[in-house]
């Protein structure tokens, strides 16, 4: 089995529900107030809860918000490769949850931007790897050694890109030069669109999937035959489901709606359920239709790293058959 590697940031979320969001310069009562591990680590947590060998090589600080992470994803047999940055503790982001479960967030900056190619490297990624990277890497002081390592990744290595809204934001040759070395794109529809202009999600995914380097797959076929050949494009559509692109070919797999309590780690965990079933050998329509329910499945919980379990996402997907 191949592992899933991410490289972005690990924060901790400190969530608060509010019933509006104050006006600018005026205040709120939140309902509630909870901290919890989240950032990069709700994909890991998502990914390692479907059976997959998982690996954080961002950095993780030393302090309350760093022992947090770390606590989370040990929990869930997730190594963390990189050494701990002394003298600094993890960031934190603020997220906002109105009743409709839409969120709103505020993020500061911490050990989780004091990457390196070397602390990266720690990782030792290897042909049939699935590494993962966040748009929201490449803007700041992790843009630089993220590249520099990405560069010099061994071949058959493939990288799943998560474009996030910083990715339609990047210059259009910085935008190129990341293209040109994923093999794997996954977003939500609105990320798709920044990126080629194509509002429906039938139009984003294959124009994605064309500014994508089928050459990043080259000796890249994971455990199963999963991989082979050219690259493959996911674009979200909420609770509608998600559009495949595979071989030329789109494929629509249809969602399946619940009524949402918090959204917030819904598409980690869509992506993360999704690298997951392909690092174990599933083909990409099955991969991203488990991904699908698991999507369906978090948004009746609150929190963001509170993916289901595989025996819970087959359960859900049996009783949708009958």
């Amino acid at each position: 089995m191949t592992r899933v590697i991410h490289t972005a940031q690990a924060l901790v979320d400190v969530v608060v529900e509010v019933d509006a969001l104050p006006r600018r310069g005026g205040n709120a009562v939140a309902r509630s107030y909870e901290r919890y591990a989240g950032g990069a680590v709700n994909i890991l947590v998502a990914a390692a809860r479907s059976g997959a060998d998982a690996v954080h090589a961002g950095a993780v600080g030393e302090g309350p918000n760093g022992d947090l992470v770390r606590s989370a994803l040990a929990a869930e047999g997730v190594v963390v490769s990189s050494p701990v940055v002394d003298g600094l503790d993890t960031g934190i982001c603020v997220v906002m949850v109105e009743p409709s479960a839409e969120r709103t967030f505020v993020t500061t900056q911490g050990a989780e931007r004091r990457i390196s190619a070397a602390s990266l490297a720690t990782s030792r990624p290897v042909a049939g790897d699935l590494v993962c990277v966040s748009g929201f890497s490449l803007v700041g002081r992790t843009r630089d050694p993220l590249l520099e390592w990405l560069d010099d990744l061994a071949d058959g290595v493939l990288v799943v890109l998560d474009p996030g809204a910083a990715f339609g934001e990047l210059a259009p040759s910085l935008q190129q030069h990341v293209l040109e070395r994923t093999a794997v794109w996954t977003s939500n529809a609105e990320e798709a669109e920044q990126l080629t202009g194509c509002a429906d999600p039938v139009d984003s995914v294959a124009a994605v999937a064309e500014r994508l380097a089928d050459g990043a797959l080259a000796g890249g076929a994971l455990a199963g035959g999963a991989v082979a050949g050219g690259a493959v494009a996911v674009v979200r559509d909420g609770a509608r489901g998600c559009h495949l692109r595979l071989d030329g070919r789109t494929e629509a797999l249809p969602g399946y709606p619940q009524e949402a309590v918090d959204t917030n780690g819904a598409g980690d965990t869509h992506t993360g359920v999704l690298v997951a079933e392909v690092s174990r050998g599933t083909d990409w329509v099955t991969a991203a239709r488990r991904a699908n329910a698991a999507g369906a499945i978090k948004v009746t919980r609150r929190g963001p790293a509170t993916a289901p379990t595989a025996a819970e996402i087959d359960a859900f997907l049996a009783a949708q058959d009958h």
